[in-house]
């Protein structure tokens, strides 16, 4: 499946990345900028995520003719119709510091599910793309399909979290987690970046990772790179990642599952809720 309802996906993704080649220099170019657009408690944006979304999203429209939602200005919503989903530094904690551990996200969704994924680190010279029906490339490379792995033996990704926050997925139950996953997992790791994260599990890097955010542009590619590679993509209680989703666990298909019972086991709570509000 290289058309899905009349889009052309290997065209498309050809066309994406014919835009972040052209914006790599200036990502790289603005490695270590401060983080002076405060968008909340922790959270802020660089005057390089501006100008790369502003310029991603002129060009794509552009090329494609399809509408962009991205991070920092918004944008159409992505339920509906067909729509880029862009995150212009993911990692920008990591990028203000100068820590190359930062990427640009891309991903095209039609009616709210990604069939397009991009993940460019442009720092460290590594590109990850891929499409339904199509297969992962990785640096232009066709790769073959993620390997089946136990949770015991793989490399997990967590995103950053503050054990004292509240919402959702509070960090005292992401904390107990990782407690879980620290003696069920071969290792953790904690990259700065939920993309990086998952371009890793569906390049066979790590054999899973889990994303607590609820964005959209945070979680988009990567479901689609794993998907593309032959993995799983879905919420904490395994339903199929969708831009309605809250939460995103990846991994092969047989550690993903494994995944999946450890999450259950370390926030219970959580889980029920999630399962009870989409009942």
């Amino acid at each position: 499946m290289t058309d899905v309802d009349g889009v052309d996906l290997a065209q498309l993704t050809a066309a994406a990345e014919s835009v972040l080649d052209e914006v790599s220099g200036l990502f790289v170019d603005g490695l270590g900028s401060p983080g002076v657009h405060v968008k909340g408690v922790g959270d802020f944006a660089t005057d390089v995520d501006l100008a790369l979304e502003r310029r991603i999203g002129d060009l794509l429209e552009a090329r494609t003719g399809i509408e962009v939602h991205g991070e920092e200005f918004g944008g159409p919503a992505p339920e509906t119709g067909a729509m880029w989903i862009l995150d212009p530094i993911d990692g920008t904690f990591n990028y203000s510091v100068g820590m190359p551990m930062a990427a640009m996200l891309l991903a095209l969704a039609i009616d709210g599910v990604p069939v397009i994924g991009l993940t460019r680190m442009p720092l460290i010279g590594q590109t990850f793309a891929g499409h339904a029906g199509g297969s992962l490339l990785v640096n232009g490379e066709a790769m073959p399909p993620v390997p089946d792995s136990p949770l015991q033996t793989a490399v997990i990704g967590l995103g950053a979290f503050n054990a004292k926050s509240r919402g959702r997925y509070p960090g005292a139950a992401r904390a107990e987690l990782q407690r879980h996953l620290s003696y069920r997992a071969g290792r953790l790791r904690m990259t700065g970046s939920n993309g990086i994260d998952v371009a890793y599990v569906a390049a066979g890097v790590f054999g899973g990772a889990v994303s607590f955010s609820a964005k959209a542009w945070d979680n988009a590619a990567g479901a689609a790179l794993v998907r593309a590679a032959g993995g799983l993509a879905t919420d904490v209680a395994g339903e199929p990642w969708t831009v309605h989703s809250t939460s995103l666990v990846t991994g092969n298909r047989q550690l993903h599952a494994e995944l999946l019972d450890v999450i259950a086991e370390s926030m219970p709570d959580q889980i029920a809720e999630h399962r009870a509000g989409r009942s």
